[in-house]
């Protein structure tokens, strides 16, 4: 398994060192693209990190921007070897999401807004289960496992005592979820029942809080779809918006994009039923189901 080290984020944080070295001697990627005989592509993926970074790329770089402090290149060559460890989750073999499990092992908070689902942090192992057989009916078995066990050991980031991060904390997470997810039946009944349940219990702890987008609200700001807010502990850090595609996932990071994402997630909970409105209605829910299984 893993040591303690994030290579994701590792590698975002070195991304960031080396645009900042290349802004600071005034050049563009496309002109430190052209000086190593590499692609500009090569160049935007090594800062945003999206792409391992190995200790000869952060020599070069730092040859054409003239780092003359030592210091300062043993601590982008050790960043460099540790962004090329592997994290927990590459015991489970390819995940399709990786860089975003990355993220969210070290962010300090997470905000979400689920339309049409249950947040994964906060599924039962039942339900996970018969979601992701129902959203990808061509997965092998042994691949949908892999993803449960995956989602489960995600969700020790909310315990206080099996944490993947003790020296973080749980991660403060704030669920928007629309009544669709609630109301979508995964499953049976009964397994909507103790997924509805857990959810209500999940809530009740200090560092978890769980509103309600009902239908009746109407239009609102997430009608546009899902998406999450990553905000870590290190200031150094940028704030990350998330958007998951079937194919591929959008990471924002621009100052603007986050900001604009931020607003619309204070017009969401300012807009949802509060925390005790809330487990009124998601119990209200489970007296549904309970009544239709009788």
């Amino acid at each position: 398994m893993a040591s303690n080290v994030n290579p994701t984020v590792r590698r975002r944080r070195l991304g960031m060192e080396l645009r900042k070295l290349r802004e600071d001697k005034g050049m563009t990627a496309e002109q430190v693209a052209e000086r190593l005989l590499v692609s500009q592509s090569k160049i935007s993926r090594l800062e945003n990190g999206r792409r391992s970074i190995s200790q000869r790329d952060v020599r070069d770089l730092c040859d054409v921007y003239e780092v003359e402090d030592r210091r300062l290149i043993d601590s982008l060559m050790q960043m460099a070897k540790d962004s090329r460890q592997q994290g927990w989750w590459h015991a489970f073999g390819d995940i399709p999401y990786s860089v975003y499990i990355g993220l969210e092992t070290d962010a300090a908070s997470l905000r979400t807004y689920e339309p049409l689902v249950i947040p994964g942090l906060l599924q039962t192992t039942e339900y996970a289960q018969s979601l992701v057989r129902g959203a990808w009916p061509e997965t092998a078995p042994a691949d949908v496992d892999k993803r449960v066990q995956v989602r489960m050991h995600r969700q020790k980031r909310l315990s206080e005592t099996e944490n993947n991060n003790p020296e973080l904390g749980p991660l403060r997470l704030w669920a928007v979820i629309d009544e669709a997810a609630l109301r979508r039946r995964v499953g049976d009944a009964q397994l909507m029942i103790r997924q509805l349940e857990y959810l209500i219990e999940q809530s009740e702890q200090p560092h978890v809080t769980v509103q309600v987008m009902p239908f009746g609200l109407g239009a609102h700001p997430g009608v546009n779809g899902q998406y999450a807010i990553l905000e870590f502990p290190d200031a150094s850090d940028s704030t990350v918006v998330y958007i998951e595609g079937v194919t591929s996932d959008l990471y924002l990071e621009k100052a603007n994009d986050v900001q604009k994402y931020s607003v619309m997630y204070e017009h969401l909970r300012a807009q949802a039923l509060n925390v005790d409105q809330t487990r009124d209605f998601i119990s209200g829910i489970i007296n549904e189901y309970a009544d239709k299984r009788a």
